[in-house]
């Protein structure tokens, strides 16, 4: 993972000093604290300069520095992202090199793109191909990497790229790069102009048909809108990305199907019906396929990192973690916790991060406790090996006793059953009200925008005290402070837009029925880049750690993509069934029990960061706290 930037420059005589200004450089070290060098490329005959800026995490192959520049061709690259499937990468290799030098040998528009869309795994980049004078950049399908862009009126800085921003200037916003395709730039056309021109080259499935022009300005229209008026967007007809996952199933329920769609739960225990779906030998053979698809989207992710030297481990006693997941007890992240468990090595520990948000009043912390005693009951026998002690933390800490801390804790006792023999480091991570405001001024607001709105402000404030890691655990008895060192943080971020986890697809389904579900799930994913990614990318790696996102490997999302609605979910079904039927059935066949009948509860709502400020807020309101900081 890295911090990369780039600024364009239009002016004849560009200033000689840096054109980045010292807090974006600051953001971007954060995110790549292992190198951080800056290169400028100008050309004699024309009127342009382009200024990179390449900061790095080192977290697989050969250590390398970025910017990198070809001496025989003059292209130069700057990468975020990994190459987990589609090109091949060695263990002794670094993808950073190998994408570049696939890069230098393509002749065509064509076979760049062509490189991108073999590509699977996270990615945004920056690639100035030197013989053209083409300035190319983009993010992947989904939006999983951070990439933002500030056009000016100025000549001298005329358009700036980067990973993570500052604070935005009164005159001149950021905004995200859309992940509706790859952008181009002819920098010798803008010279002679004094204008940009944005050539789109957008996604098309290679089996439907390419995405219309229409379809793809409809796409960009919030951001167009705003362009400056040096700035114009072309689409390209020539030319586009090949999709990486297959187009969602678009199979309504009909026939003998119907029958699986109706509420039989009456006087059936919660972890009866999943037993009751797992009994069909068609169902639970899906079930297995999903597991299997998932295991290895998990497994690359946990893989593809350096670790500690076999001579070296050696001499270790105790490894230290290299895999943190963010980690509420739900079945999101019981299930990514299950898997991960599969694949990193035993002797090195697994980091559960844990978030909780003071609570002030008493009667919400007396309701909370009210919550963990029924969420015990519902425990097997085997299941209840912690006290009321273990899990309330004793009185001083009580203030924390949040709905993601209990669950949390009920998970940790469901793991241990699974894999006794791992070391779980259950990381509790309290948040007061002065820690937040504290750190909101200091970092986050700034790495939520350019979004702004309530549900913004508290799920990148929740995210980023997560993954940053710094809490208490329990050790001989005793619970003392800890810091993650882990560089790799799962979240389980995707699942939920897929197999219809939110309380909105109940309403689409009971509105609409399937045909309105379908649609709305096909919409949640072809959002989620501008929603969720971009600004989780941002939170996370501002503590120079790597966001992972198992739910939303390309294999994963094109087996969802190809199962009718009907497989995935069953709204008819209550709560903490229904949703996410699928993923509980798998949850329930990898021996899972209370954690797989959880109903789905935001981190907002978890961690109590929703009530702690102004409960009166609307999730969709611009959040003036964000305001007041920008």
């Amino acid at each position: 993972m890295c911090g990369i930037c780039c600024v364009v420059s239009l002016s004849a005589c560009p200033p000689k000093d840096c054109l980045l200004k010292e807090d974006i450089l600051c953001n971007l070290r954060r995110r790549g604290p292992n190198s951080s060098q800056q290169l400028v490329k100008t050309v004699c005959q024309l009127p342009y300069q382009c200024l990179f800026s390449g900061h790095v995490l080192h977290l697989r192959g050969p250590m390398t520095p970025q910017p990198v520049e070809d001496p025989a061709t003059g292209n130069v690259f700057l990468w975020n992202g990994e190459v987990f499937s589609g090109i091949p990468i060695e263990a002794e290799e670094n993808d950073t090199q190998v994408i570049f030098h696939q890069l230098c040998s393509c002749i065509s528009e064509s076979d760049i793109l062509s490189v991108f869309s073999s590509i699977q795994g996270p990615w945004s980049f920056i690639f100035y191909q030197a013989s053209k004078h083409h300035l190319w950049f983009g993010r992947d399908y989904f939006g999983r990497r951070s990439l933002l862009w500030q056009f000016n009126e100025e000549l001298d800085k005329v358009l700036l790229l980067t990973s993570v921003s500052a604070v935005p200037e009164a005159d001149s916003q950021w905004q995200e790069v859309p992940a509706s395709g790859i952008f181009k730039i002819d920098l010798q056309v803008c010279a002679a102009s004094k204008a940009i021109t944005l050539t789109l080259h957008p996604w098309k499935y290679s089996s439907r048909g390419t995405i219309t022009k229409e379809a793809a300005i409809s796409d960009l229209n919030p951001i167009s809108k705003d362009l400056p008026a040096h700035v114009s967007l072309v689409v390209s007809d020539s030319h586009s990305l090949i999709t990486p996952v297959v187009p969602l199933n678009q199979k309504i329920l009909e026939g003998p199907e119907e029958s699986h769609f109706f509420d039989f739960t009456n006087n059936v225990p919660d972890v009866g019906v999943l037993q009751i779906f797992l009994a069909e030998p068609h169902r639970k053979s899906l079930v297995h396929q999903f597991i299997d698809v998932l295991s290895r989207a998990v497994k690359r992710r946990v893989l593809c990192l350096v670790r500690d030297t076999p001579r070296l481990r050696e001499v270790l006693t105790l490894r230290k973690p290299h895999v943190a997941i963010l980690f509420s007890g739900g079945i999101d992240s019981m299930i990514i916790a299950t898997l991960a468990d599969r694949y990193v090595p035993l002797e090195e520990p697994i980091d559960l991060l844990n978030v909780a948000f003071e609570i002030s009043d008493q009667g919400k912390q007396n309701s909370s406790v009210r919550k963990y005693s029924k969420q015990k009951k519902a425990l097997p026998p085997s299941h209840e090996t912690f006290s009321d002690t273990d899990v309330l933390a004793g009185d001083s800490l009580s203030c924390f006793n949040v709905p993601d801390r209990i669950t949390g804790r009920a998970g940790l006792e469901e793991l241990k059953t699974i894999n006794p023999s791992r070391s779980w480091n259950f990381v509790e991570i309290n948040v007061t009200l002065e820690d937040l405001k504290a750190k909101r001024q200091q970092s986050i607001s700034h790495l939520v925008y350019p979004l702004d709105t309530v549900l913004d402000d508290s799920i990148g404030c929740a995210v980023w005290f997560a993954s940053r890691g710094e809490g208490l655990i329990m050790h001989q008895g005793n619970r003392r402070p800890y810091e993650s060192p882990a560089k790799i943080v799962l979240t389980g971020i995707g699942a939920d837009e897929q197999l219809a986890g939110y309380s909105r697809h109940r309403v689409c389904f009971q509105k609409r029925g399937l045909v309105g579900l379908n649609e709305e799930l096909r919409m949640e994913l072809g959002r989620i880049s501008s929603r969720n990614l971009g600004r989780d990318d941002r939170v996370i790696g501002d503590h120079g750690k790597e966001a992972r996102f198992p739910f939303l490997d390309e294999e994963v999302v094109s087996f969802l993509n190809s199962l009718p609605v009907w497989e995935k979910a069953n709204l008819a079904l209550p709560r903490g069934i229904g949703e996410k039927l699928l993923l509980r059935l798998a949850a329930a066949e990898l021996g899972l029990t209370s954690s797989s009948v959880l109903p789905k509860r935001a981190i907002q709502f978890g961690s109590r960061i929703a009530k702690m400020e102004n409960s009166n807020e609307k999730a969709s309101d611009k959040c003036i706290r964000l305001q007041a900081v920008q």
